[in-house]
Parts: C-alpha cells; sequence; structure tokens
C-alpha cells in the first residue's frame, strides 16, 4: 500500500496538538473517550438524536450493550452489524458512542469498524477526524479499502474541500491505492456538481471514458442532473445520447433530470417527447417525475394543468407524497385562491399523510402576500401544537408579513422570540427587518442594525445595500446614498441595474436630469447594462422637464435594445402628443416602444 501519498493530511489531523482531539491518541484504541467532556457536539455525552426513530434506535442500542457484555463475545461482525443498523438511521453519533463503549469493554474491531467510525464522522462533516481515525488504525496494521477512501472523499466534498478531494481522487488511480468501485466515482462526480464544479465533473466523466473505470448510468445521471440545474439543458441532452451511443441506458433518475430542467425553462414540447420516450422504454414515471410537472405547471400559474396531472397520477396508483401537496399548496397560493389552498391543506392528514413545516411555510406565506396576515398567524400559532419546530424560513415569513402590514412592533418582537428560541436569522431575515426600518425612516436604527447583522457574523450582500441606498434616498439623504454606492466595491460588491435605478430616480425626481444621465454613462462604463427600467426612468425625468428632445434619444437607443416604454411612460408621451404641435419623429418613436393595446 503506497499510503505516503495520502500522508500529508493524515499527518496535520495527528500532529495538530492545539485541536481539541489530540487526547485521543493517548490511547490509540480509545478513540473519542477524552472528548467526551469537551464542548464539541460531536462527541457530547448530551448527544441529540432523531426522536422520530427513537424506538428504533433504543432496540439497537439495547441489543448492542447486551452483546458487549456477553461472555463469551460474539464474533467481530455481529457488532458491526448493530453499528450498521444504528448509522442507516442517521444516528452517527450515537454510533460514536458505542464504539468508546466497545472499547471500553474490550470488544473487537477490524477494518469493517473502522469504515464505519470514519464514515460517521465524514457524515458529521468532520472529516478532519476520519483522516486521524484512519491514521490510528493504518498504525496498528489494518488495510483501508475502496470503503475507507470513498467515505473519506464523500467527507472532503460535504467540508468543501474540493480541491483536496480532487487529488487524493487522482492519487488513487495514478498511485492504485485501491481500485475505485461505481460508488467511489459517483461520490467523486456527485461532489464536484454539488459543490458547482460541473463542468470539472463533465471533464472527468470524458476521462473516465477512456480509462478502465468507465461510469455507469448513475455517473452519467450525477453530471446529466449538474448540468441540468446550471441552465446547461442541451449539454444534458447530448450527454443522454452520448451515453446512449455507448450502451448505457438512461434510467428515470436520468430523465427526472431532464424533464426538471426542461421545465424551468417551459420547453413543454421536449417535456412531452422525453415522457413519451420514457413510456416507450418501460420506464415507469414515478412521484418524483409527477411532483416535478405538478410544481412546474403550479410556477407557471397553471394550476388546472397541475390538477389534471394529479388526477392522472392517482388514476396510475401512483400516490402523491407531501411534496405534491406543498406544490398544488404554492399554487393556489400564487393565484390567491387562498381558500382552495387551504381546502388542498385540510386534505392532506385525510390521505395517511402529515404537513410538515415546508406545508405550513406555503400557505403561511401564502395568506401573508394575500394581506391576510391574522390567519396567517393562526397557523404560525398552530406550528408546534403539532410537533413541529418554526424554522428559520417560517420566521422569516411571519415577521414579513406583518411588516408589510405596518405592524413593525409585532414584527420586532417576533424576531426578539426568534432569538430567544434559538432559531438563528439569516441575511434574508435580517435584510427583511432592515427593509422595515427603511421604510419607516428609521435610517440610523437601520444602519446600527447593520452593524449588529455583521457582529452576528452575517456578510451583507448586494441586496441589503440596495436596501440602504433606497431609504436614503426616500428619506432625502441622496448624498449619502451616492456615498454608499461609491463604496460598494472596497466592500467586494458591484452595484447592479437595481441600485443604479434607485439613484438615478432620485435624481430625476428631484431635478438633476443631466446628471442621472452621468450615472447611466457610470452604469455602462462598469460592465452593467441599463434595463428597460433604467431607460424608462430618465425618459420621464425628461419629459417631467419638457424636454422632449433630449428624450428621443434615449427612446431610439430602448427601441434598438428591445425595451418597451411601460405604463408611465407611455401616458406622458401620449399625453405631450394630444397637447401639442405635431412632432413627427416623436410620434415614430412612440409608435415603436409604446406597447399596442
Amino acid at each position: 500500500m503506497r499510503i505516503s501519498a495520502i500522508a500529508p493530511p493524515i499527518r496535520r489531523a495527528i500532529s495538530a496538538k492545539s485541536s481539541s482531539y489530540y487526547g485521543i491518541f493517548a490511547d490509540p484504541f480509545s478513540l473519542f473517550c477524552l472528548n467526551f467532556h469537551s464542548n464539541d457536539t460531536l462527541f457530547s455525552p448530551n448527544f441529540k438524536r432523531d426522536l422520530s426513530c427513537e424506538s428504533e434506535v433504543d432496540d439497537a442500542i439495547f441489543l448492542f450493550r447486551k452483546m458487549v457484555r456477553m461472555r463469551p463475545q460474539p464474533p467481530i461482525f455481529e457488532f458491526t452489524k448493530q453499528l450498521k443498523v444504528i448509522v442507516n438511521l442517521k444516528q452517527y453519533s450515537v454510533a460514536l458512542k458505542l464504539f468508546d463503549e466497545m472499547r471500553e469493554l474490550g470488544a473487537p474491531v477490524n477494518e469493517y469498524t473502522m469504515n464505519i467510525l470514519i464514515n460517521c464522522c465524514c457524515l458529521l462533516k468532520r472529516v478532519d477526524i476520519g483522516f486521524a481515525i484512519f491514521g490510528v488504525f493504518f498504525k496498528h496494521g489494518y488495510e483501508p479499502d475502496v470503503t475507507t477512501f470513498t467515505a473519506l472523499l464523500k467527507g472532503l466534498f460535504l467540508n468543501g474541500k474540493v480541491a483536496e478531494a480532487e487529488k487524493l481522487f487522482k492519487q488513487l488511480l495514478s498511485l492504485r491505492l485501491c481500485e475505485p468501485n461505481d460508488f467511489t466515482i459517483v461520490t467523486v462526480i456527485n461532489g464536484l456538481c454539488k459543490n458547482g464544479h460541473v463542468l470539472a465533473a463533465h471533464d472527468l466523466l470524458c476521462l473516465l471514458e477512456k480509462t478502465i473505470y468507465k461510469p455507469n448510468v448513475m455517473g452519467y445521471s450525477a453530471v446529466i442532473n449538474g448540468l441540468c440545474k446550471t441552465e446547461m439543458v442541451d449539454n444534458a441532452l447530448e450527454l443522454k445520447s452520448r451515453m446512449i451511443d455507448k450502451g448505457i441506458s438512461p434510467d428515470v433518475v436520468t430523465y427526472n433530470s431532464m424533464i426538471q430542467g426542461l421545465c424551468d425553462f417551459g420547453r413543454w414540447k421536449e417535456v412531452k417527447d422525453l415522457l413519451n420516450e420514457m413510456v416507450n422504454q418501460k420506464i415507469c414515471l414515478t412521484v418524483v417525475t409527477f411532483n416535478i410537472l405538478v410544481d412546474s405547471f403550479c410556477k407557471e400559474g397553471n394550476v388546472k394543468e397541475a390538477e389534471d396531472v394529479f388526477e392522472i397520477m392517482t388514476r396510475q396508483n401512483i400516490y402523491p407524497n407531501i411534496v405534491t401537496y406543498n406544490a398544488l399548496i404554492d399554487g393556489y397560493c400564487l393565484q390567491g385562491k387562498m381558500d382552495r389552498a387551504k381546502e388542498v391543506f385540510d386534505s392532506i392528514t385525510g390521505n395517511g399523510l402529515k404537513p410538515c413545516i415546508v406545508t405550513y411555510n406555503s400557505l403561511i406565506n401564502g395568506y401573508c402576500k394575500n394581506g391576510k396576515v391574522d390567519e396567517a398567524w393562526r397557523l404560525f400559532l398552530e406550528v408546534s401544537s403539532k410537533g413541529l419546530e418554526h424554522t428559520t424560513v417560517t420566521y422569516s415569513i411571519m415577521i414579513h408579513g406583518l411588516l408589510s402590514e405596518g405592524r413593525n412592533a409585532d414584527g420586532w418582537k417576533l424576531y426578539k422570540d426568534m432569538e430567544a428560541r434559538q432559531v438563528h436569522p439569516n441575511l434574508y431575515t435580517c435584510n427583511i427587518l432592515l427593509e422595515g426600518l427603511c421604510k419607516t425612516h428609521q435610517i440610523a436604527e437601520a444602519f446600527s442594525f447593520l452593524r449588529v447583522m455583521e457582529d452576528n457574523g452575517l456578510s451583507p450582500n448586494i441586496i441589503t445595500y440596495g436596501i440602504l441606498i433606497n431609504g436614503l434616498c426616500k428619506d432625502g439623504k441622496l448624498e449619502d446614498a451616492k456615498k454608499l454606492l461609491n463604496e460598494l466595491p472596497s466592500k467586494g460588491l458591484k452595484p447592479d441595474n437595481h441600485i443604479y435605478a434607485i439613484i438615478i430616480g432620485s435624481l430625476c425626481e428631484e431635478g438633476f436630469v443631466d446628471e442621472a444621465k452621468d450615472f447611466l454613462i457610470k452604469m455602462e462604463r462598469s460592465g452593467c447594462a441599463p434595463d428597460s427600467m433604467t431607460y424608462n426612468i430618465i425618459i420621464q425625468g425628461l419629459l417631467k422637464k419638457k424636454e422632449f428632445d433630449k428624450a428621443i434619444p434615449y427612446l431610439e437607443e430602448m427601441h434598438k435594445k428591445g425595451f418597451l416604454a411601460d405604463a408611465s411612460t407611455s401616458s406622458m408621451l401620449i399625453n405631450h402628443l394630444q397637447g401639442s404641435k405635431k412632432n413627427d419623429v416623436l410620434l415614430e418613436m412612440m409608435k415603436k416602444v409604446v406597447p399596442k393595446m
């Protein structure tokens, strides 16, 4: 075993004397006992576990502890079998604690035990501890295998250490540390895609096609899914054709990814073609396939089509799940049909399912968006009684609903409650509160809250500064707004169309149209192309000053870029034409940019 290739990460883990885990190497086989009194939740004696499977976990723990105390002890495979049961229940911290008990009572270990421990650490996003365990076992003569390296690769990707994962995988191939299997290859491809390196995953797939490690359908499906999620649907369709040419048949997972990608772009004819292709290939549509269609129709506002798909599902004995119901509720909420959304919500329990927190979030959001904040609040209070916990999303939706109705005190009270319950606000939550302060002209308080956000480890984004700049402009502090705009590059942020439009609009409202035109030039030079809204704002500013001739070049430019006059611009142009002498040039431009009724 040419293990020296991955020695550096192991050495880093073992030699990290400043780490709270250094104590585990005092007795190499008592890996975790010294850490049960540390502050690290991974090895805390008061570890949390998922109560939804409490009975199964308790049974597994009881049997495991009974085995450990048996004399003679059962063979090692019986212990690993029980550890696997607990891992399959996703109780990784429990498995680690039981291993410690196992070692204290002298139960045997082997390579399989090592792999289970490493996998648990990696799934808990502690790949550093995974490498440390690997090092300890290796020093005691235990040989790693493909399962070991696959777990470590997965851990590196879960921790976002893409470069290290790529390096390790290349070393597995070049130094023949082990023979990668299909699962290893899929782990690497999936890891690259989920970390945003889709093209790298595609290149790796092409490279592996030329080696003895041929990717299987899961490898191709992972890349196709990544391409679809990054809006490269045509590339995904090409890859599907290539895999068929190589004798690899797409499965339902492959088709679902492509259907989702095509639905996102409204390419319904091609969706239909793929569905027909699945039927011809005798690939059964699953609940996931139907959910994609229901959700996509709902997002496009075609709830009737979504209902038809729902009916087809039930006729084919494919039972809708909670995701299906959530999509339908979202669809009705988007159309303002709150009574129908509530009917769907109430029907869930009658179909053997329970609403989840996402279901509640959807309906609460629908009520808030449709101005029914009291109904939203009633549902918000109901969540706890149903054994569910409010999430950051739930609080954010409700706070936004309260602030939108002018119930600012209630919104801030809910924010305080959120913090007290240790539900951590995210940037979206804070931007909602910031906007509420700006809308009520509490600019000083808004900047104070900005500092609180930063102190809490949140990095303001371009939306945050857009809210502040808009607030300054609405409060008549145009110079301060321009100053903040100029500071954005030093904060690593690039002003977008929305922010430029705010400044340009404020300049026009104050009568500084020439300065607004200068900002338009500055905007273009910075690489931010003016959009329809920006042109409409400038043109309206010129029309208000009755500088019609100066407006014509902007109308021409707007037409060249395919933009149309909005309702306000159109109304101002028509009013001018009706109350003044005939202006043929302006009339011709109006014909081009004013939308036809």
